[in-house]
């Protein structure tokens, strides 16, 4: 594969790439390659193959739309809500029932550690629901109970019951009006188990496996995982929506971006996660390479354990945010792949708000502040930094090192903290962190999505609030938001959470990063989805 190296990179390119490629050999060279597929170069190793366990994008990417699907879909185009395994939905004139009909025929995986006996039915959307819904649920403490995603929107409250109908129709009751469900039901994490394969499990003593060794009734087929190396498919030759999956597809786990690109540039990956910001000009520049980008649903921000002295003080954490100068983090950070943001909410949210109060950058003031709130010079605290890219924030290690000295120059000395990517989002549930620099990337394009897992108090125990901000006030205000179909009404609830936010500064806004992907010329049909995670289905490689 090395002699690959003359033929595909230009003598003029930078010299890190021919350094990485020489240096490295052949890569993955125990991992044989498929002869019809595609490879995509991932940039960690999934948690479990259940996206309902975790909110990881690297989880969701390997598992979400490769395995399975759900009762409906994001049309990455056009955002509206499309049937999926429910091929229509009523919902009640007083908001609190919807019924779906699902489609007949559809298979699920048939794999050398699990035949299905049956198709698709009723029992498997009550069973993949009440999973996550009730505690005492079979399956529910199977892989430790947690699902985050659900917990921190509250979900297990919003839903009454889940009745079948019959084989092929359900109903979801609620107990209030929530004009946010439909768009949770079209998540990454709203996917629909075999209730089948479960009690095959149950049966053989291995429930844990249902996580590990996935059935779904997706356009691929779990084959094989080795962890640090690979994840293999292979196509669902019965997918009930069509047959244009590729034969193979192969996640070729590759933490490191700069060899993501070299394998890129070689032909080794047909596509790739998370270019750094340094490499997108050179993709650009390459004519059998391919760069998309589109706004990304995401912020990228500063969050303060507000649980721990003294950052639930709002007043230190005020300081804090007038202490850096966040447009020379962007400049530094992003090279131009992000716009600051003032909120949590990106422009392309309809409930962007454009006048919202922003913190600016002034020491003076945050040397005052710190002062009135009894911190003395010399002061000591942490920052986390994430150990994996991410679009809303390419290089949280740079940006912790540049806010450490913008600390320092107002008296207090900064610890950078970080860990493997697993142990790190473990820790920070636990609320270890003094302040963390992490992000969100929405999952569908209600504004509840960013409003209730960031922030909400039922989102510290999910872990998805790393604030570990509790505010009775802004709960109210954001279930509220939910009872209104009209967007005027919610979004005077929202208005009043954005001024409750600037008052305690629970975190800092950082940056909205634009979303890309970047891939060889002869791959067509992969798109950037803007609602979550990758999707393989209907991409084909000429």
């Amino acid at each position: 594969m090395i002699k690959l190296l003359y033929k595909s990179i230009s003598l003029a390119k930078p010299m890190f790439l021919c350094a990485t490629l020489v240096l490295t050999g052949c890569f993955n060279s125990d991992l044989e390659m498929p002869e019809s597929g595609v490879i995509y170069c991932s940039e960690g190793n999934p948690s479990s193959f259940n996206p309902q366990l975790d909110t990881s994008g690297t989880t969701s990417d390997a598992s979400s739309h490769q395995i399975y699907d759900r009762l409906i879909n994001f049309d990455p185009l056009t955002g509206t809500i499309v049937p999926a395994l429910s091929s229509s939905w009523l919902v009640s004139q007083d908001g609190l029932t919807y019924t779906f009909q699902l489609r007949r025929g559809v298979k699920f995986h048939q794999t050398n550690y699990f035949s299905p006996g049956r198709n698709f039915n009723a029992d498997d959307v009550i069973f993949s629901i009440n999973r996550w819904r009730l505690a005492e649920h079979s399956y529910h403490q199977v892989s430790g109970g947690s699902y985050p995603y659900f917990s921190s929107l509250g979900l297990s409250d919003v839903i009454v019951d889940v009745k079948r109908i019959n084989g092929y129709r359900v109903e979801l009751i609620l107990n209030r009006p929530d004009s946010s469900f439909l768009a949770n039901l079209a998540t990454d994490f709203a996917v629909i188990l075999s209730s089948e394969y479960a009690q095959f499990l149950e049966n053989s003593g291995n429930k844990e496996r249902i996580d590990s060794y996935p059935i779904g009734t997706g356009p691929f087929k779990f084959v094989d995982f080795k962890k640090d190396r690979f994840i293999r498919y292979a196509k669902h030759e019965n997918y009930w929506q069509h047959q244009n999956a590729p034969d193979n597809l192969i996640f070729d786990i590759t933490p490191s971006s700069s060899l993501r690109l070299a394998k890129l540039i070689t032909g080794e990956c047909d596509a790739i996660a998370f270019p750094a910001n340094s490499e997108l000009d050179l993709i650009r520049e390459r004519t059998d390479l391919k760069l998309d980008e589109k706004p990304g649903l995401n912020v990228g921000f500063w969050a303060f354990n507000s649980s721990k002295p003294p950052f639930d003080n709002p007043k230190v954490r005020k300081a804090l945010a007038m202490a850096i100068d966040k447009a020379t983090l962007l400049e530094a950070v992003y090279f131009g792949s992000a716009v600051g943001a003032r909120g949590l909410l990106p422009e392309s949210s309809w409930a962007y708000q454009a006048n919202l109060n922003d913190t600016n950058y002034n020491p003076v003031m945050a040397r005052q502040l710190l002062r009135e709130s009894g911190i003395e010079e010399g002061f000591t605290m942490n920052i986390w930094a994430m150990p994996v890219e991410r679009a809303y924030n390419p290089n949280a290690r740079k940006m912790a090192e540049l806010i450490q000295n913008y600390l320092n120059q107002v008296g207090i000395t900064v610890n950078i903290v970080s860990y493997e990517w697993s142990a790190f989002r473990e820790r920070l549930k636990e609320g270890l962190h003094d302040s963390v620099l992490i992000g969100w990337s929405a999952d569908n394009g209600d504004p509840d999505n960013f409003y209730r897992p960031l922030l909400t108090c039922s989102a510290i125990e999910s872990g998805t609030n790393r604030a570990m901000w509790c505010s009775p006030e802004y709960d109210s205000l954001i279930n509220q938001a939910l009872k209104y179909t009209e967007i005027d009404q919610r979004n005077r609830y929202y208005r009043l959470a954005n001024a409750l936010i600037a008052e305690q500064v629970p975190l800092v806004p950082l940056a909205h990063a634009y979303r890309y992907r970047a891939y060889r010329n002869d791959l067509e049909g992969l798109l950037i989805n803007p609602f979550g995670a990758i999707r393989f289905g209907d991409v084909n490689k000429q």
